[in-house]
C-alpha cells in the first residue's frame, strides 16, 4: 500500500522503515531536510513540502501524523486543507483523546476519515513491531489492515493466551480498534499511566537496594533525625546490576522494562551519567484526571506522576516550607540524610 508518513523523528523514521521492509510505498514528509536525509539514502521518497506529498500521491490516500502531541493540530490541519473526500489521516502521536474526538468531527465535515492511534515500542519497534490502539470507524480502520499487520509485531511475539484456539485475534497480531474516536488515544493514554506506575515500582526497588548497606557506613547521629534502631539489619552490599539479571529469569516481576534496567545498569552501575530528571508527556496527567472524572481510584498511577515531578525540583519548594516550619515551631535545625546538622 501507498502511505504517506507525517514526522520522521525517532519513530516515525523506523516506521517508515518497516514499513517499506514490509513491501509498501511510503512517502515521508518533515519540515527538515537533515533528519530526511538519512532516509532519502535508503531510497525513500522523501518531501519537505506538504503540497508536493499530496500531489505525488493515488487516491483515496493515507498520512500517518507521527510528532509530538502539541504540533498534531497544526499539522492536521495543514495537511488537511490538501488532502480529499475518502483520504484517512492517522494521528500516531501520544494526542490527548478529547482533541481525537474534536479532530475527528471536524475531518469528518470535510468528508476526510480520522484515525486516532496510540502507538508503543519506542525505538526497539523496528526490530520488535510496534504495538497499536485504534480508534475511528471501522470502515476506516480495515483500510488501513495491510499496514497494521506490517507494524505490528505479529502473534508470534508473545506466547497465546491459554484457551485461545482459532485463527490469532488482530489484538494477538499486536493491533487492535478500540472503539470511536478517541479510544485509541484513551487505551494508549492509559498505558502510559501504567508504564509510569511500573517504571517507578521498580526504580523505588533498586533504591533501595542500592541503600540495603546504612550499617556499613559510618553516620553520626543527632538529636533532629530517628535513628536506625539495628544498624546491623543493614549490612548488604547489593549490586542492582546483577539483582537485575536474576529477576529477569523466572521472577513473576520480569518484563521488558526489566530488561532495559538492567542493560542500563550494566552499562553504568551507578547511573552517573543521568541526573534523575524526569519528564512526563502528559498521558499520566491525563489518566489521572480521567479517573477523577470516572471516581476511580489510581493511587499508585498518581503516585508515580507525582514522583516525576519531585524528580524536576518542582517539590524543593515544598521541602523548605517544611523545613521552615520546624524551624519556627521547634528551633529544627536542618539536617542531611545521614542524620548531620
Amino acid at each position: 500500500m501507498q502511505l504517506a508518513m507525517i514526522g520522521a523523528g525517532r519513530m516515525g523514521a523506523d516506521m517508515s522503515r518497516r514499513l517499506r521492509r514490509g513491501g509498501h510505498e511510503v512517502l515521508v514528509h518533515d519540515l527538515s531536510a537533515e533528519a530526511l536525509e538519512p532516509l532519502g539514502r535508503e531510497g525513500l521518497d522523501t518531501y519537505t513540502d506538504l503540497e508536493s506529498l499530496v500531489a505525488a500521491m493515488d487516491p483515496p490516500r493515507i498520512a500517518w501524523v507521527m510528532i509530538p502531541a502539541g504540533h498534531v493540530g497544526d499539522a492536521v490541519d495543514a495537511l488537511a486543507s490538501h488532502l480529499d473526500t475518502d483520504d484517512i489521516v492517522v494521528d500516531g502521536g501520544n494526542s490527548w483523546y478529547r482533541d481525537a474526538i474534536d479532530r475527528a468531527a471536524a475531518m469528518a465535515q470535510r468528508g476526510i476519515h480520522y484515525v486516532d492511534c496510540g502507538v508503543s515500542g519506542g525505538v526497539f519497534g523496528l526490530q520488535r513491531g510496534y504495538c497499536l490502539m485504534l480508534g475511528g470507524s471501522e470502515a476506516a480502520v480495515s483500510r488501513l489492515g495491510p499496514i497494521l499487520e506490517t507494524l505490528a509485531p505479529g502473534v508470534d511475539a508473545a506466547p497465546r493466551t491459554r484457551g485461545r484456539d482459532g485463527p490469532p485475534s488482530p489484538a494477538e497480531r499486536g493491533y487492535l480498534h478500540c472503539g470511536q474516536a478517541g479510544a485509541g488515544h484513551f487505551v494508549k493514554m492509559v498505558h502510559n499511566g501504567v508504564e509510569y506506575a511500573l517504571m517507578a515500582a521498580y526504580a523505588e526497588g533498586f533504591n533501595i537496594l542500592r541503600h540495603a548497606d546504612l550499617g556499613l557506613e559510618e553516620q553520626p547521629g543527632d538529636a533532629e533525625s530517628t535513628p536506625v534502631r539495628d544498624r546491623t539489619a543493614y549490612l548488604y552490599d547489593f549490586e542492582a546490576a546483577e539483582v537485575a539479571e536474576l529477576w529477569r529469569r523466572g521472577s513473576v516481576v520480569g518484563s521488558w522494562l526489566l530488561d532495559l534496567t538492567a542493560d542500563a545498569l550494566h552499562a553504568d552501575p551507578e547511573l552517573d551519567g543521568l541526573e534523575g530528571r524526569v519528564s512526563d508527556s502528559g498521558e499520566g496527567r491525563w489518566t489521572v484526571q480521567a479517573a477523577v472524572d470516572l471516581a476511580v481510584p489510581t493511587p499508585v498511577i498518581s503516585a508515580a506522576l507525582y514522583s516525576r515531578f519531585a524528580s524536576r525540583g518542582e517539590a524543593d519548594f515544598a521541602g523548605r516550607v517544611l523545613s521552615a516550619m520546624r524551624k519556627e515551631f521547634g528551633g529544627h535545625a536542618e539536617s542531611d540524610r545521614t542524620g548531620a546538622a
